[in-house]
């Protein structure tokens, strides 16, 4: 487990960095909007924009302190992380579920050093592991544990389920982050329901093992959600294209959903580095706050 922290919390930095530096944007957008009321000070962690610095304070001699503010306090941010078997593709360690625990665990350092509330929810095509909103690096670390430890009881997939679950037990506006490969129907309008309760970010994770299978002719396919093998021709130019459309049309159709309801929505791939995609997400959240 300590290797896992070490490299969350190297990638977090990196991603907090990149923010507050290079973009000249404002971390705290990811997960907030621009408009917060000064509320106190906390000790200067590494990586934190050097302008929130209170000089007067740290001029005291007792440390380099920055200024925090109300809303900063008050913000929730709920991760719905999909661990169903259609996640377990893709190589050893960077199979879909890999990338959607480490993004989970990352955004979740993030948003405990911007002293926010965290919590967690993964689902199966039921209620896996539920771990209640909380404060502080302690409880950020409590939710990884749980992430890497949990295994879940299902296989099987059902996000419009997970959907209203969260709905039922999240009751004050929070900033929901929705990890999955969306290979289910039926969310939409539930989904939909979600982006107008809360500010919903989408995080639609991809293996390229999806799409481009290997021509290896007929073969046997185990399908480990419904427990049964089916056998596929490979070398079958008509099956690869279908194969290559199903995905496209679906991802289209998320990504249409998703612009006309408000929602973030964000694409990963397992073979790609996922923290400049975390980055670019930033932002574009940075960029729409502004506008708020």
């Amino acid at each position: 487990m300590e290797h896992i922290i070490s490299k969350l919390r190297k990638y977090e930095i990196q991603i907090r960095k990149a923010i507050n530096s290079r973009m000249q944007g404002d971390f705290h957008s990811i997960f907030k909007g621009t408009g917060m009321e000064f509320d106190g000070v906390r000790e200067y962690q590494y990586g934190d924009d050097t302008r929130t610095i209170d000089w007067n304070v740290s001029a005291k001699g007792h440390g380099t302190f920055v200024k925090t503010f109300k809303e900063e306090k008050e913000q929730t941010v709920f991760f719905l992380l999909d661990v169903s078997a259609s996640q377990e593709i893709g190589s050893p360690g960077a199979q879909k579920v890999d990338v959607g625990k480490e993004i989970t665990g990352v955004l979740t350092l993030a948003a405990v050093k911007q002293q926010n509330r965290v919590g967690l929810l993964t689902f199966s095509d039921q209620k896996e592991k539920f771990v209640k909103s909380g404060k502080g690096v302690k409880h950020g670390y409590a939710i990884i544990h749980e992430l890497y430890s949990h295994i879940p009881q299902s296989t099987r997939t059902n996000i419009d389920k997970a959907i209203k679950k969260a709905l039922e037990i999240i009751h004050k506006k929070s900033v929901i982050i929705l990890v999955s490969d969306f290979i289910d129907t039926g969310y939409e309008q539930s989904l939909r329901l979600l982006a107008n309760r809360h500010d919903l970010v989408v995080i639609h994770l991809k293996d390229d093992r999806e799409t481009q299978l290997p021509n290896l002719g007929i073969v046997p396919v185990y399908d480990k959600e419904s427990k049964k093998t089916v056998w596929v021709n490979t070398s079958s130019r008509d099956f690869r294209k279908k194969l290559e459309k199903t995905y496209t049309v679906n991802k289209g159709e998320l990504q249409k959903f998703c612009k006309k309801n408000q929602i973030n929505y964000l694409e990963i791939n397992t073979k790609e580095n996922y923290v400049p995609q975390l980055i670019k997400l930033f932002q574009i959240r940075n960029k729409t706050k502004k506008r708020d």
